[in-house]
């Protein structure tokens, strides 16, 4: 069983306070996600982040091909850090770490997620030309929106 890491961190010229308010709230999380996923929230998202709250979405991550992606907040140290965990979707493990630090004249946000592909040798074998891709693109997005919207460190 072959585990992966995705380590990636932007500072950003904002307080932890705003930092907070927008990543703590799951409805800006189509804000951040690239257009062509057509990513939508079903359910979960109409209150603060709590842990143990359940969020259902439905995105088109590659081929087209339209799924249900439903996460559970595990964890939440409030202006500091929270964990999202999937429950049910494309991956066989997804455990997503995100921290919020203040630094000097902004904060660092960090994101370390911890995934298993599906489908055993096969999804592994797809994981460096199809998954990880993927996923560099999705966060590489996201780094740029987040400097959109709050400006450059």
């Amino acid at each position: 069983m072959k585990i992966y890491t995705l380590h990636k961190k932007q500072n950003l010229p904002i307080s932890v306070e705003e930092a907070w308010g927008f990543l703590s709230s799951p409805a800006n999380l189509k804000i951040i996600t690239p257009e062509y996923m057509s990513f939508d929230i079903i359910s979960g998202a109409d209150r603060p982040m709590y842990p143990g709250q359940i969020i259902q979405y439905s995105v088109t991550p590659i081929f087209g091909i339209k799924t249900k992606w439903v996460t559970e907040i595990t964890q939440v140290k409030d202006h500091h850090y929270f964990v999202d965990e999937q429950r049910f979707g494309p991956y066989a493990l997804w455990h997503h770490k995100h921290f919020i630090k203040a630094i000097d004249g902004g904060v660092e946000m960090e994101d370390i997620i911890d995934y298993k592909v599906p489908m055993g040798w096969l999804g592994q074998l797809v994981h460096p030309f199809l998954v990880k891709p993927k996923l560099e693109e999705i966060f590489a997005h996201r780094q740029k929106t987040l400097i959109k919207l709050f400006g450059a460190y």
